[in-house]
Order: structure tokens, then sequence, then C-alpha cells
């Protein structure tokens, strides 16, 4: 196990985690990006507990195997449920994964074209990673080993034109691991952003046909080859993102948002 009392010898690393021997919980790993790493998780060897809000992909995922419990991450009570049911049932708890979130195409011509959509996102994607770690920071730093991994996106850095508030929000999560890794750098609690580009997933209708997005099962695959061998990285970043990630360090921002909103169908 991870846990540095066992006075084992530490296992090489998953990004700031061990590569095995985890307990970690995925709120928004019923399907998609969260789904592909919990089952990659697990085959390396790590107790994986997967959350979503449908109880019949829940109980599909039990019956494969996994620990579930429902989670609605826009429902703040539903969080602290959770994570009472979770780190009941699993002290040893020492990674939480905010995968949980949404993506919806608005026109801010109109307020009825985005009012309500923007707040729906912003509840999930950025108050329900909040809302996730206050309900699970103590319990977290009780342990001498342990990660919070946020995921934020490519969109955090540039902007797709479809999707203002989803960009927004990303952009906040970005921020929000920036500053929480500098808050916590006195804790045994290390933060880890994930950053994903575009992948096939139902994210948004089409997304999983999209030549534009990157595969499922490369991405899946190339983020638990990063967490490693970059043992010590602040950012999980697949090839494909840096295109978008680094627009504006090398000075080709304008272009990276032409061809980014002229090459995703979402942008038109």
């Amino acid at each position: 196990m991870s846990d540095l009392c066992t006075g084992l010898s530490r296992p090489a690393r998953l990004g700031s985690m061990n590569i095995s021997g985890n307990t970690i919980f995925i709120p928004g790993s019923t399907s998609g990006i969260g789904l592909a790493l919990a089952r990659r998780l697990r085959a390396k060897g790590n107790t994986v507990i997967v959350g979503g809000r449908r109880t019949e992909l829940l109980d599909s995922l039990a019956a494969d195997g996994f620990d579930t419990v429902r989670i609605d991450t826009a429902d703040a009570g539903s969080i602290r449920a959770a994570a009472d049911e979770v780190i009941r049932k699993h002290p040893d708890l020492n990674v939480v994964i905010a995968m949980s979130g949404i993506m919806r195409v608005e026109d801010w011509h109109h307020p009825e074209g985005f009012l309500a959509s923007a707040e729906e996102t912003v509840t999930t994607n950025v108050l329900g990673p909040i809302r996730l770690i206050a309900a699970f920071v103590e319990h977290l730093r009780s342990k001498p080993d342990a990660t919070i991994v946020t995921v934020s996106s490519g969109l955090a850095f540039a902007p797709l034109k479809a999707t203002p508030s989803y960009n927004a929000s990303k952009a906040a999560i970005h921020m929000l691991s920036e500053s929480l890794r500098l808050q916590l750098a006195d804790t045994s609690v290390k933060v880890v952003e994930l950053e994903p580009p575009s992948v096939r997933t139902a994210l948004l209708p089409g997304q999983e046909e999209s030549e534009f997005a990157m595969p499922l099962d490369d991405f899946a695959d190339e983020v638990v080859k990063l967490f490693e061998t970059q043992p010590d990285a602040k950012e999980i970043q697949v090839e494909n993102v840096k295109f978008l990630r680094y627009g504006e360090a090398r000075g080709d921002y304008d272009q990276v948002v032409a061809t980014l909103n002229a090459a995703d169908p979402h942008g038109k």
C-alpha cells in the first residue's frame, strides 16, 4: 500500500500518486473519460470508486466489480452524502478525481439562448468541484500522501465560440488548481490538473464521431503513461492539447483560436 505508515518502500508514482495501492474516488466516471481512466487505474492495482447519477450505469459497473456511489455534483446535499458514504466505506481514500462536467452550445445574442445553460454549467463545472474539494479536503489532509486531480480543458486556454460558459468554467478550474496548489503546499495533499483536448465522448452531440476529437482509448492510454513517466507534473497534457494550451506563450494565440473555430463543427 502507499501509506507511509506501513514502513514499506514506496512504489513507482502515478503523477502525485503512487501508481498502485491507492483508493480513488472518481465522481462522473460512469462513461466517457472518467470510465476509461477508472478502468485503467483499477488495472494498475488501485481501488476505484465510481460515482455518478444514473443508477442503471452504477449497477452495471458494480456487477463488473467496481465500488459505486450515487452522486449528483450539481447538488450540494448529494455531494455531502456521497462524501460521507465514501469515507465511511473507504477510510483509506487518498485520491479524488473531480471528473464531472457538462458542455452546452449557447447563443449569447439573447438571454433565452444561454442563461439557463450558463447557470447549469457554472453550478456543475465550478461549484461542483469546489464542493467536492470542500467535502474531502480534511480527510485527504489526514493521509500521508494524497492527491486532488482537477479536470479543466484545452478550452480553458483558447475559446470555442459555441460554448462560452464551458470555456469560462474550465478557465476557472485552471486558476482554482493553481491557487489550491499554493495553499495546500504545506499539507500532504498534491493538486494535479488534467487538461483534455476534444475527446470522442458524448460530451456534445456528434463528438463521439468527430474526426477533430481524439480517440478515447488513445487519450486515456496517454494520460496514464504521463502519470507514470512525469511524476512531478502539475498539469497532465497529452500532445493533442498543447496546440491550445500554449498558443499565447508561442505568440500564435489568434491563429490557434481561428484554427480551432474553423476546424470544430461546433465552432460554426
